[in-house]
């Protein structure tokens, strides 16, 4: 039998593989990666090559879309086939979806309807995914957490039979963050342009092909403040000033706002041994804990609550709010010798 309630993605591909469809799918969330590789994966497996042209139908949905049209196509018969597979993208568009659910209720046996719904989910409070959690199938992709980024990446380049050395991982992680849509993208881009007989990529080929440079880059900056190291940290900052377009400056305030909160998280954790530190801060793996025991040698409690304080400002600063007529450079340059002195 089904399963009933939230799906995961391995429960799909599961229930696909052995051959299950559920006759609605509401796919949604903020990370659409997942959702774009469900959404290929149960019409594949529903419906054949040969078969798409007659039971394959995409509708794009806008503010326009009425949910009788989508109905009135779940409704069709398929043609030469077992399953009619109706893919509505953009859902997040359409206005008004209770009419939905009467169709949920009493779905088409021989159509497989995908819902896929972006940025964003549906409250799980209406009627219709109650419904659907209840017949159909409802997945909920969130944006993978930084910590399980490597794990991802390495996972992906295994399938692909290439490797990755720990350094050009981490500048990845920490200049295209968890977009996994655009990492996958350049992670193909890096496979594709591999020398020949090269099976590992490196923080050289990151830089001469997706252009982050292997020594001017959000970890190399990270791991500057990381080892209280003034003058690295000073020679990055400028860089990132003379080049914001491949360095956001909110970027990094974020990047640097999440990591002294983990900092302070250390310092009053109720279990300061490793095992402890890590479950309490959901960490994943052993350089994230390294990298916050080596700067709570650098930075007190004091100094980090004083540091987190600094960041909101400029923050602030950097989204227009009470800056003056200092610029973005002046901003980025007075927080990173706040923070080092």
């Amino acid at each position: 039998m089904a399963k009933k309630g939230p799906l995961s993605y391995n429960d799909i591909i599961k229930e696909v593989d052995s051959g299950i469809f559920r006759p609605v799918y509401l796919l949604m969330g903020d990370e659409s990666y997942y959702i774009d590789l469900l959404t290929d994966y149960i019409s594949s497996h529903a419906i054949s090559e040969e078969e798409a042209d007659f039971n394959l139908l995409t509708m794009y949905a806008t503010d326009r879309t009425e949910v009788g049209e989508i109905i009135n196509n779940a409704k069709r018969l398929p043609m030469m086939g077992k399953y009619q597979v109706v893919i509505v993208k953009e859902c997040q568009n359409v206005k008004k979806w209770d009419d939905l659910s009467f169709y949920v209720q009493k779905p088409s046996p021989t159509t497989i309807l995908i819902l896929s719904y972006k940025n964003g989910s549906m409250d799980r409070r209406k009627k219709l995914v109650a419904n659907i959690e209840e017949s159909g199938g409802l997945f909920v992709s969130n944006k993978l957490k930084d910590g399980m980024l490597p794990y991802f990446i390495r996972d992906y380049l295994k399938e692909k039979k290439v490797n990755i050395d720990n350094n050009a991982t981490m500048m990845l992680v920490e200049n295209i963050g968890s977009d996994l849509c655009r990492m996958t993208g350049e992670l193909d881009k890096l496979c594709i342009t591999m020398p020949e007989g090269s099976n590992t990529i490196t923080p050289e080929l990151i830089e001469k092909n997706i252009g982050i440079s292997k020594d001017f880059n959000q970890w190399e900056f990270k791991s500057a403040i990381v080892h209280h190291d003034i003058l690295k940290a000073n020679r990055i900052i400028n860089y990132f000033c003379d080049n914001p377009k491949l360095n956001s400056p909110i970027a990094t305030v974020a990047m640097l706002f999440a990591f002294f909160a983990d900092l302070m998280t250390v310092f009053y954790a109720p279990d300061k041994s490793d095992k402890g530190l890590m479950d309490h801060l959901e960490l994943k793996s052993s350089y994230q804990l390294n990298d916050l025991k080596v700067a709570a040698r650098h930075y007190k409690a004091m100094k980090t609550m004083q540091i987190i304080a600094k960041l909101r400002d400029a923050d602030a600063k950097l989204k227009g709010l009470e800056k003056g007529n200092a610029t973005d450079n002046d901003v980025m340059k007075e927080l990173v010798y706040f923070i080092l002195h």
